[in-house]
């Protein structure tokens, strides 16, 4: 009997390395088919997301959150700037509705905008305010469009997460909102991430500068209920996600590049919690195309059940990992895309197609198999450093991944 499981685990073994070269080539093949144009401006690409509705006869929006204050909606196809609502300094994350073309991203000025993407308006059509001394610096909105999440920074001894009821009532013509409530005991220092779950809009996560990555279900009245449980990444959380089947997993990625994976199925077993936890990834990752310098984010890819982990140089190089419980692998790089370090991106699910910004003010539109054109990779137009900006700062000096003996 033993024999017989072991030679079935070992054909199942064999059977997922077809899949894994698929894989591979898959992402191997991404080319760019467009660079963005129609701006000069020196700014950073500092967020992107695309809308969820894409109607037959219109074509597909994609926002960018850039340095300057300023939102900038494109037609995804062209990378063609549509329009821009301008002027809001401290934005922070950029994302749309589930269900419509709202854009929302929340402000260190203690709220959280949203804007029509289809109209050329300069005002917010709406305005979810705070409590007083809120400065927001991380969001998002639930995959039912009926909640908003903030987090803030530390202030005095206040580290909140800020509910907002998000939907319209026709019955009232206020474009402002006050809170639901907030958070205010699980996180002891800045909020720098909240995300919802993508099926299941009572579930949210969230990571802090505390090191602490916390899941609540917001269904339950009080927050000491609420929190479903705490993990502990051991330092700075930059980015958290969910994945898995059911997305039942958590991953994190902290300001110093470790990477932390967790699995909510095993919080009522034995088995452990903690799928992988790599301190610093630059340390172990074996990169086929020279070094690895930071990291970007993850993607979750439904339709291969796999974790992704995108990385980069600060020359402009972007490196795609696989996630695995036994380490991240490096999949492939893209070459000769960006000028400097990217700083976000945005992958399609229906055509596996990617987006990526980054501080050379350059948007890119990568597909796989399309055909490869020459694009000539134009120069970094990275602003002066001296401008402060309330996003992660990656050295600029390449990591080395000797250490003197």
């Amino acid at each position: 009997m033993k024999l017989e499981n072991g030679w079935n685990r070992f054909l199942l073994y064999l059977d997922a390395f077809p899949d894994m070269e698929k894989i591979e080539e898959q992402l191997a093949n991404l080319n760019i088919v467009k660079r963005s144009s129609g701006t000069t401006e020196p700014t950073y690409l500092l967020g992107i997301d695309a809308s969820k509705t894409v109607p037959a006869e219109k074509a597909s929006l994609v926002a960018v959150l850039c340095s300057n204050g300023s939102i900038r909606i494109y037609d995804k196809e062209r990378l063609y700037i549509l329009r821009e609502f301008r002027g809001y300094p401290g934005l922070n994350g950029v994302r749309f509705a589930n269900a419509c073309d709202s854009v929302y991203s929340s402000c260190t000025d203690g709220t959280v905008k949203c804007w029509d993407a289809r109209l050329a308006s300069e005002k917010p059509i709406q305005l979810f305010k705070g409590y007083p001394s809120n400065v927001f610096i991380s969001f998002d909105i639930s995959c039912n469009d009926h909640v908003i999440c903030a987090g803030t920074e530390k202030v005095d001894e206040d580290a909140l997460m800020v509910f907002w009821d998000a939907r319209m009532n026709s019955q009232d013509l206020s474009t402002s909102k006050d809170p639901l409530g907030a958070y205010s005991e699980t996180h002891s220092d800045d909020v720098t991430q909240v995300r919802f779950h993508p099926s299941n809009p009572n579930m949210v996560v969230s990571g802090s500068t505390d090191g602490l990555v916390n899941i609540f279900d917001i269904s339950i009245d009080n927050e000491e209920d609420a929190l479903v449980t705490t993990c502990n990444s051991a330092s700075s959380v930059s980015c958290i996600g969910w994945s898995g089947k059911d997305y039942k997993q958590i991953y994190c990625m902290t300001h110093d590049e470790g990477f932390c994976w967790w699995d909510l199925t095993h919080l009522d077993t034995d088995e452990p919690m903690t799928r992988l936890n790599i301190p610093d990834v630059r340390e172990v990752i074996n990169v086929k195309e020279g070094i690895l310098d930071y990291l970007v984010g993850g993607l979750y890819h439904e339709k291969m059940d796999k974790l992704f982990v995108v990385g980069g140089t600060n020359t402009g190089m972007i490196h795609l990992l696989s996630c695995t419980p036994s380490g991240l692998i490096h999949m492939t790089g893209l070459h000769g895309g960006h000028a400097a370090t990217v700083r976000s991106f945005c992958w399609n699910m229906q055509d596996d197609s990617l987006l990526t910004g980054g501080e050379d003010a350059q948007l890119l539109l990568w597909k796989p198999g399309a055909a490869d054109k020459t694009f000539t990779k134009k120069d970094s137009m990275k602003i002066a450093s001296s401008m402060y900006q309330r996003v992660r700062v990656h050295s600029n000096d390449s990591y080395k991944k000797r250490k003197k003996q």
